[in-house]
C-alpha cells in the first residue's frame, strides 16, 4: 500500500523569507498617493498574512469601497515599480534552503499558502532558485483571505494529502486559525510578525525559536 503524502505547507513572508520592508514601504506610498495618513510600520507588519484587501481594510477600517480600491491598486503599483527599481530585497531567513533540502530527502511534499498574489509569490521564489520546490502553491489570487482554510484545503487536495497528515507552518495568528479551523497541525515560527505567546494562544501545537528547532521538530 502506498504511503500517505506527507504535506508541510508553509507561509511565505514572516516564514520563509523576510519581506517586511518592501511592504511597509509600498504601504506607506500607496496611503501617501492618496493623501491618507501613513499607517504606522508596527501595524503594517501585523497585517502581513493577510490578503491585499483585508490588509488595507485592517490598516484603514473606515476607507470608503472606492478609495479602498485605490489604495489596493497603489500598493500594486508602488510594489511593481520599487521591484522592477532594484527596491525590493525578500531575503531568506537563515537556514532555509537547507530546511527546505532536509524536508524533501526525508518524503515531505512541500506547499506554500500566502497572503502574495501568484505573481509576488513567483518572482520571489525565482529570485531564490526555489521554483521547482514546492508541489503546490496557493495565492491571494485565488482564494479568500487567511484565516479562510480555502488555500490549505486547496493544497491538501491538490498535494493528495489529508488533514491528519498535514501541516501548516507560518508566523502569524492567520495561519495558526486557518489550519485549525479543519484539524490540520499548525505549527508557529518565532522569527516572524507575530509573538510567539500569540501563536500558542491561537492554537499553535508548536512554536519554533529557530529554523534548526522547526528542522528538529518536523523530523523527529
Amino acid at each position: 500500500m502506498r504511503a500517505p503524502v506527507k504535506l508541510a505547507v508553509f507561509d511565505c513572508d514572516g516564514t520563509l523569507v523576510d519581506g517586511q520592508g518592501a511592504v511597509v514601504v509600498a504601504m506607506e506610498r500607496a496611503f501617501a498617493a492618496h493623501a491618507l495618513p501613513c499607517p504606522d510600520a508596527s501595524q503594517v507588519r501585523r497585517a502581513v498574512g493577510l490578503s491585499l484587501p483585508h490588509a488595507v481594510m485592517r490598516l484603514a477600517p473606515d476607507l470608503p469601497p472606492a478609495t479602498l480600491r485605490a489604495v489596493v491598486d497603489g500598493y500594486k503599483q508602488a510594489f511593481r515599480a520599487a521591484r522592477e527599481a532594484g527596491e525590493v530585497t525578500e531575503p531568506l531567513y537563515g537556514g532555509i534552503a537547507p530546511l527546505l533540502a532536509a524536508l524533501d530527502g526525508a518524503g515531505w511534499t512541500l506547499g506554500v499558502a500566502t497572503g502574495k498574489s501568484a505573481r509576488g509569490l513567483s518572482h520571489c521564489l525565482a529570485v531564490h532558485g526555489l521554483e521547482r520546490t514546492f508541489a503546490t502553491l496557493q495565492t491571494a489570487d485565488g482564494h479568500p483571505s487567511k484565516p479562510h482554510p480555502a488555500m490549505l484545503e486547496a493544497a491538501m487536495a491538490e498535494a493528495g494529502a489529508t488533514a491528519d497528515v498535514t501541516v501548516m507552518i507560518g508566523d502569524t495568528v492567520y495561519d495558526i486559525a486557518m489550519a485549525c479551523r479543519i484539524g490540520v497541525r499548525a505549527i508557529g515560527v518565532g522569527w516572524g510578525y507575530h509573538a510567539p505567546a500569540e501563536l500558542s494562544g491561537a492554537g499553535a501545537a508548536f512554536v519554533a525559536g529557530s529554523v534548526a528547532e522547526l528542522k528538529e521538530y518536523l523530523l523527529a
